[in-house]
């Protein structure tokens, strides 16, 4: 059956074309509604009782159309925004942009990934007494509540046993919602029994507990980076009642069981983060705001239950070790896809994209459309987790997707360092003026801001279309290369993830120990010549290679060669083979040869003489072979014994 659509001009504020909104889509879609959540209900409660696909393009009631379908027996319908995002603004034909907007939001969304988290209601509250022990009082219903005081404060033991107060300093705490692991010092536990006031144990240190939820109300440092950002770790502001009321009743909200969404997936092997103890790629050590990413010999490891989803690890990877999967990468590059292709397909002309996040991004659009001049007909908004992941390649893959201009909206909490360093490489890359970040918190100067450069956004010529496929790092590739169009190498930011390999050949002696150690195989050896070889499409600049490099030969040099040059493999360096004086074979570099000759004859007790350092001149086999003629050589041993025979010792008997 056919997918159908319900449309609502709400109480006529919007215009809206079906017949445009049918054809660009491919659904069934009757002329516009009045008032879909009002006196049009029934017509709601038709639709779905006839069963099939239903979409309803009003999401501010999608609450109602969900009770109306529970009511019914029926699975609610999926309900569409594109009255704040695309009806509500002081351009003309909205048209093209809401049939954009509904065929986007058709798109299947990928199932996802998550575990679960457990937490008991264990609950270990910190903070000055006149805080702890109330907040205590009021959990100890619900929780499992331990109180930990301040040495200075043993003397505030309270008599009830409701829950449990213990005296120390906290030294050490680890882990998230349901799995935190803390150290004490100076541990004191509560005596209950005995006359008058409860006594305290002797004091120890490095008592070690476990809990599930913590309740910091002690005003001092977090105990862990980007607090906000770690399950069950409540903190408030001491001086703050109501953030002290919020949290403790945010307490008692974390108790059950959770799905933790798996954000990233870790593909150890492509990793670039070391080899032979040399330090490489440390990008999204020093990105994660949360400290879920740990080096892991050669890799990283990441923990998925301190894992926030920031989504900048993904975005600055070189290699593709890590990915976004929440959703994958690959469905965000669809939906930019499908707007952009839809769009045309009705008409439109000239597309901008807005990316931004669900939170404070759609709530400036809204605002702006319900009291401001909305967004511009010709400006699509597509909503993403995160961010910070929304890289190079995506900005990059969006302008060659049929986007004209892409511009980030950000929120207060986004990684603006992260976001920032992606934009100015995509810009190296080709996206010159078309990419832009907005950090804007009026909703008027959005609006302002975006219909402004509409003008000249919509004068320039359009980007060239590119069908992106493969990793990021390929699709990255093949859209940098359509819009730089066969310019020469451009430089790029310091800390980009493509370049060159640049090696000072005199000092250089083809040891070849870059080549072994380089993760992407971007720095190759000829098994036939002594060559150093580079292909500069596979190169990360992880800096493995200069590390690694025992004559500090190698530097790096961040940029980015569009040319079919970057994709074939170009000599770095290479020197005349030196030959064996026994057999004639090649083996090593006579430079190098020549060099060690110079240093070892004469002066090195084992080679005494010109004669000894023929060795160092011979093949391996033939080296051997040498060794074992020579007259002194170490290996030789004296005459074998004769072997004793019966006769042997019968001659030796005197009864014989």
């Amino acid at each position: 059956m056919q997918r159908r659509i319900l449309l609502c001009d709400c109480l006529g504020s919007q215009s809206i074309d079906a017949e445009t909104i049918a054809k660009a889509t491919g659904a069934r879609a009757r002329p516009p509604a009045r008032a879909l959540c009002m006196e049009d209900l029934d017509l709601v409660a038709r639709e779905l009782a006839a069963g099939g696909e239903l979409v309803i393009a009003c999401a501010q009631e999608a609450r109602r159309f969900a009770d109306l379908a529970e009511e019914l027996g029926l699975d609610a319908p999926p309900c569409i925004d594109i009255r704040d995002r695309a009806g509500w603004t002081d351009d003309g034909d909205a048209a093209p942009k809401m049939a954009a907007l509904i065929a986007e939001a058709l798109l299947p969304v990928p199932a996802d990934k998550a575990i679960d988290v457990e937490s008991a209601g264990s609950c270990l509250i910190l903070g000055p007494a006149r805080l702890s022990l109330p907040a205590a009082e009021q959990l100890a219903e619900t929780l499992a509540v331990t109180v930990l005081l301040d040495p200075a404060e043993a003397d505030e033991l309270p008599l009830t046993r409701r829950h449990e107060v213990i005296v120390g300093r906290l030294a050490r705490a680890t882990g998230t919602l349901g799995r935190f692991e803390v150290q004490i010092d100076g541990f004191r536990q509560l005596v209950p029994g005995g006359r008058g006031g409860f006594g305290l144990t002797a004091p120890r240190d490095g008592a070690e507990s476990g809990c599930d939820i913590i309740l910091d109300l002690s005003g001092r440092p977090p105990l862990f980076p980007a607090p906000h950002k770690r399950d069950g770790y409540l903190r408030a502001d001491p001086g703050d009642g109501n953030a002290v009321a919020r949290a403790v009743l945010a307490a008692v909200q974390h108790v059950g069981t959770f799905e933790k969404p798996l954000h990233v997936r870790l593909e150890p092997s492509l990793c670039a983060h070391s080899r032979a103890g040399q330090p490489g790629c440390t990008r999204c050590l020093n990105a994660c705001p949360t400290g879920a990413i740990t080096p892991d010999g050669d890799s990283v490891a990441v923990d998925p239950l301190v894992c926030a989803g920031c989504g900048a690890c993904s975005a600055l990877c070189p290699s593709g070790a890590i990915s976004y999967d929440a959703p994958p990468v690959s469905a965000l590059i669809e939906r930019m896809r499908v707007l952009a292709e839809t769009f045309a397909k009705a008409g439109g002309r000239a597309p901008k994209l807005l990316v931004h996040d669900p939170e404070h991004g759609a709530e400036m659009i809204a605002l702006a459309a319900r009291f401001g001049r909305g967004l511009p007909a010709d400006v699509l908004p597509l909503a993403t987790a995160t961010l910070a992941g929304f890289g190079h390649a995506e900005m990059l893959v969006a302008l060659t997707s049929g986007f004209v201009r892409v511009d980030l909206l950000l929120a207060p909490g986004a990684d603006r360092e992260t976001i920032a360093f992606e934009a100015g490489l995509a810009r190296a890359m080709g996206g010159a003026d078309r990419i832009r970040l907005l950090d804007l918190a009026d909703p008027d100067a959005l609006c302002a801001t975006l219909h402004e450069a509409g003008a000249e956004a919509a004068e320039a010529a359009a980007p060239p279309r590119v069908l992106a496929l493969g990793s990021r790092r390929q699709m990255a590739r093949l859209a940098a290369t359509a819009l730089l169009d066969g310019a020469a190498a451009v430089p790029l930011p310091a800390g980009a993830p493509y370049g060159a390999v640049n090696v000072d050949t005199g000092a250089c002696t083809l040891c070849l120990a870059c080549v072994s150690l380089c993760p992407s195989g971007a720095l190759m050896d000829n098994p036939d010549l002594p060559q150093l070889r580079f292909q500069e499409e596979a190169c990360l600049q992880c800096g493995l290679c200069a590390a690694a490099c025992p004559e500090r030969a190698i530097t790096l040099e961040p940029r980015f060669d569009p040319t079919p040059a970057a994709l074939s493999s170009r000599i770095l360096n290479e020197e005349e083979p030196f030959c064996c004086i026994e057999c004639g074979k090649p083996f090593g570099v006579k430079s190098t040869i020549e060099r060690i000759l110079e240093r070892l004859a004469g002066r090195h007790p084992m080679y005494p003489d010109s004669a000894a350092g023929r060795a160092i001149q011979m093949c391996d086999d033939c080296r051997v072979r040498a060794q074992f003629a020579r007259q002194d050589s170490p290996f030789a041993s004296g005459e074998r014994p004769r072997p004793r025979t019966t006769e042997d010792y019968l001659s030796k008997r005197r009864d014989h």
